[in-house]
């Protein structure tokens, strides 16, 4: 979130909108969304899960298997609703930067 966050007038260039999706509930949703300042909605599929599933990073927690979270995840999706681009974080990185993320964009967009 915090990588997206400082690159989001990036985003904004190139007519990106972000957006983050978790697991939780909205009041947590709203409660992490103001704590961070995200210039980005951050939007709660709780209590479904329709989306996380759908998009196949729904996973359980290790701690706590009868718990389920979203996995970490960057997809980029064309007007046309169709996904241009996944990132997933390794396990040896619990974060992704940016860069790959917006050359995808610019590429989407027809611009170098």
């Amino acid at each position: 979130m915090l990588a997206r966050k400082a690159d989001y007038s990036k985003f904004q260039e190139l007519n990106v909108q972000v957006l983050g999706l978790s697991a939780s509930n909205v009041f947590s949703q709203q409660t992490f969304a103001d704590s961070l300042e995200l210039p980005h909605p951050l939007l709660s599929d709780y209590p479904d899960l329709q989306v996380i599933r759908a998009y196949g990073v729904l996973q359980h927690y290790v701690l706590d298997p009868d718990r389920l979270r979203a996995r970490r995840a960057f997809f980029l999706i064309d007007k046309e609703g169709i996904v241009q681009g996944v990132w997933l974080p390794n396990k040896q990185a619990a974060l992704f930067e940016s860069d790959p993320i917006l050359q995808r964009a610019r590429e989407v967009a027809g611009k170098p």
